[in-house]
């Protein structure tokens, strides 16, 4: 991961641009699901069902992709109080309060972003970094 912060000063005020190049949320999952079952896996299976006081096989198959039962709302607001976990929300946010956020030219990004990991990797061969 490669977060680079760049500082320009312009008429006595300093500018800042950081560059995160983590992919976003919506990148990295395809469903509130998903993002949720990342987060249960990263914290462990059973503990999670111990927070929520379920069986770890069935939370499993709760947030599995399973018609017949499904991760409640409830279970939702109680994982994220019990592991403090609050991608989930920032998930939500991303797709749905902040479309105007996400790059609209994603392809120009993308390149951008090869162009910089390219110069980091040249600078490296030649002892600047």
């Amino acid at each position: 991961m490669v977060s680079p912060v760049i500082t320009s000063s312009q008429n006595g005020t300093k500018e800042q641009l950081t560059l995160d190049f983590v992919p976003g949320l919506l990148e990295r999952f395809r469903s509130l699901r998903e993002c949720v079952g990342a987060g249960v896996y990263q914290r462990g299976l059973g503990r999670v069902a111990i927070d929520l006081d379920v069986a770890p096989g069935n939370l499993s198959v709760q947030i599995s992709d399973d018609p017949s039962r499904k991760f409640s709302v409830d279970s939702l607001e109680r994982y994220i109080e019990k592991t403090g976990d609050n991608t989930p929300i920032m998930y939500l946010v991303e797709k749905f309060l902040a479309p105007d956020a996400r790059p609209k030219n994603a392809h120009e990004v993308q390149e951008i972003r090869n162009q910089l990991a390219s110069a980091m990797r040249r600078l490296e061969t030649l002892g600047g970094a």
